[in-house]
C-alpha cells in the first residue's frame, strides 16, 4: 500500500501554507516520500488572463558547478533546460498561472511538474509579451530564477520531457525563445553583481 498525494490536492490545500519541498520533506517520513505521486495540473479552466493575454510563469532552474582551471577554482552557473512538449527544441519550464495560486507558487509548480526540480524561487526577472507558436494568441510571460536544492528521479512529466544541465552559452544556443534568452541574460547579470559584492 502506498501513499498518493494528488498534485491538485497539495496545491489547493497545502501549498498556500507550505512550500512543496517542506510538505514532502517535513510532513512525510523519508520512506513515504518516494511513494508519493505528484501529477500535473491539466486544463485551462483556472488560467489567468489579462486583457485577452494568457498569463504564463516559469523558472530558470540554476546551480553552480565548480571548475578547476590551472589550479584556479571557479564557480560557473549551469541552467536546466527541458524539451518542449512537441519534442522540438529545449526551453525553460513554464506554464499557466492559475487563479488559486500566487505567481511564485505557479512558477515553482511548473518547474516541479516539467523539470522535476525543487528549490528557492528568487525575485522576478521580468515580464515579456510573446506570441504563441501554436496559436495566434499573445502571452504575458514572467520568469523567476530558481536555485535548485533537489533534483527528483521521478516527476509528473518525466515520460514526456527530457532535461539537461547546460552552460549559459549552450542554453542560449538550444533555446529558440528570445524572451527566455533575455531572462537568462538578466539572471547572469544579477548573479555576477551579487558575486562582486
Amino acid at each position: 500500500m502506498g501513499l498518493t498525494l494528488s498534485r491538485v490536492l497539495a496545491s489547493r490545500f497545502l501549498l498556500p501554507f507550505f512550500s512543496l519541498e517542506k510538505v514532502a520533506g517535513d510532513l512525510f517520513p523519508k520512506q513515504l516520500e518516494s511513494m508519493m505521486c505528484l501529477v500535473s495540473r491539466t486544463g485551462r479552466h483556472l488560467q489567468r488572463y489579462d486583457k485577452g493575454c494568457r498569463q504564463v510563469v516559469g523558472c530558470i532552474p540554476y546551480r553552480y558547478r565548480e571548475t578547476n582551471v590551472e589550479g584556479t577554482r571557479k564557480e560557473e552557473i549551469e541552467v536546466l533546460v527541458i524539451s518542449a512538449q512537441n519534442g522540438h527544441g529545449m526551453q525553460f519550464p513554464k506554464g499557466g498561472w492559475e487563479i488559486d495560486e500566487s505567481m511564485e507558487q505557479a512558477a515553482r509548480r511548473e518547474t516541479l511538474e516539467e523539470a522535476g526540480v525543487v528549490g528557492n524561487v528568487e525575485s522576478k526577472l521580468g515580464k515579456w509579451n510573446y506570441k504563441s507558436k501554436r496559436q495566434s494568441t499573445v502571452h504575458e510571460g514572467y520568469m523567476f530564477p530558481l536555485l535548485v536544492k533537489n533534483q527528483l528521479e521521478d516527476w509528473p512529466e518525466k515520460n514526456i520531457r527530457k532535461r539537461r544541465w547546460l552552460t549559459v552559452a549552450e542554453a542560449k544556443e538550444v533555446c529558440p525563445h528570445a524572451w527566455m534568452k533575455e531572462a537568462l541574460d538578466i539572471l547572469v547579470t544579477r548573479q555576477s553583481q551579487v558575486k562582486r559584492k
